[in-house]
């Protein structure tokens, strides 16, 4: 029998609910076009509407402006883009403001040439720095055609959670362009896009529990767009083209329904966080664990172990059957310290563990995961003797 293993790494990838699971197989079963007008179509077409209506209620949106794309990198290199138009007339963008601790996505500036993308600082916690915003926007000259703020909700790495009602102020106050990835947040914390914290939303399927290769974009009008990044046929409104991929929509649909239910339970979520804590504090007095003293995911931490480099430890953990994260999984394999912890002026420190956790994760989870760390910290130890 194979040995438990302990998966602590659901920013990186949920496991898959049963409900996604099931729903995605039996819209496996529909062969049908959503496009096509016979009742075969139809049916395809219910599936897709149907997960379009779950996803806006999981975000309080309008079912209208959901557009479906096949996940979060794609709404991104969609949404980041100089081109756009308020209904017929086109409306030229032309300066993009992230957040040096934005994922790659949105950190390498879509489709903006290099001298076009301005990165605003963090503080230590990883806040975002609103005098540098407030500055930036004071400066544009709006007369060279408009500007797009594009900023992480929650940080995939820290999940530290950004002052979105503050820095939504701003951007409306300058007249700007608000686009919030997501990803991390949604599931996790409310999440209101009828409440004015931004004018666009990036939401990922596999990050709460669906399945991969099915993501969203949830505006909050229909009147501002970017122009399609994808050509071709009508689908979604025009905005995306292609056959709608129905099985990993229908999984995305029946994962946000869960999804919004399940955001009753994040307090016991965070108190499971804490406990991780407080077994790494008590295992190892002196680790870090970033972000801790700002808002944060209920569900996410991010920890350095001094004297030991964060890729030895992740694959001390994998052998002892505990799969958690050295940093981002998108830049898995590329060696050299996290942008992240450099952002807020760790860089110092390399790289860090985060672990990160779920509904289905458990105590049983904790006690492996510190039994883990314990053999880590008692070789350390040897080592420094």
């Amino acid at each position: 029998m194979a040995a438990r293993r302990t998966y602590l790494d659901h920013n990186a990838s949920a496991p898959l609910s049963d409900g996604a699971r099931a729903a995605t197989v039996d819209a496996l079963a529909i062969d049908a076009n959503p496009s096509s007008v016979h009742a075969e179509g139809r049916e395809a077409r219910r599936v897709v509407e149907t997960a379009r209506r779950e996803v806006a209620a999981l975000v309080s949106g309008d079912p209208a402006n959901v557009v479906f794309t096949s996940g979060a990198t794609e709404a991104a290199s969609w949404l980041l883009t100089p081109n756009w138009r308020m209904g017929r007339a086109p409306l030229n963008v032309s300066r993009l403001i992230v957040c040096a601790a934005d994922h790659p996505a949105t950190l390498n500036g879509g489709h903006f040439p290099p001298d076009r993308v301005t990165r605003l600082g963090v503080d230590a916690d990883g806040i975002l720095r609103l005098d540098e915003l407030t500055s930036e926007l004071a400066g544009h000259d709006r007369a060279t055609g408009q500007v797009l703020v594009a900023i992480h909700l929650a940080n995939n790495e820290t999940g530290v959670v950004q002052p979105v009602a503050q820095i939504a102020d701003i951007v409306r106050a300058a007249g700007g362009i608000l686009v919030l990835d997501a990803v991390q947040a949604a599931g996790r914390i409310p999440l209101d896009i009828s409440s004015g914290c931004a004018d666009f939303l990036i939401l990922s399927s596999h990050k709460i529990g669906g399945p991969k290769g099915a993501g969203a974009v949830v505006s909050a009008g229909g009147v501002l767009m970017p122009e399609p990044l994808i050509r071709g046929g009508g689908q979604e409104h025009g905005h995306r083209a292609g056959t709608e991929n129905i099985a990993a929509i229908a999984g995305l649909g029946a994962v946000a329904r869960e999804a919004r239910v399940g955001l009753a339970k994040m307090e016991q979520i965070a108190a499971l966080r804490d406990r991780f804590e407080a077994a790494i504090l008590d295992l190892v007095p002196d680790a870090v664990i970033f972000g801790r003293a700002a808002p944060r995911l209920p569900n996410t931490t991010y920890f350095a172990i001094p004297g030991i480099k964060a890729e030895t430890a992740q694959i001390a953990f994998d052998l002892e059957g505990v799969a958690l994260s050295a940093g981002s999984a998108c830049s898995s394999g590329k060696v050299g310290p996290s942008h992240v912890l450099a952002a807020m002026g760790h860089g110092a420190y390399g790289g860090a563990l985060r672990v990160s956790i779920g509904h289905q994760t458990s105590d049983e989870d904790l006690a492996a995961f510190a039994g883990a760390l314990g053999k880590l910290i008692a070789r350390r130890v040897v080592k420094a003797a």
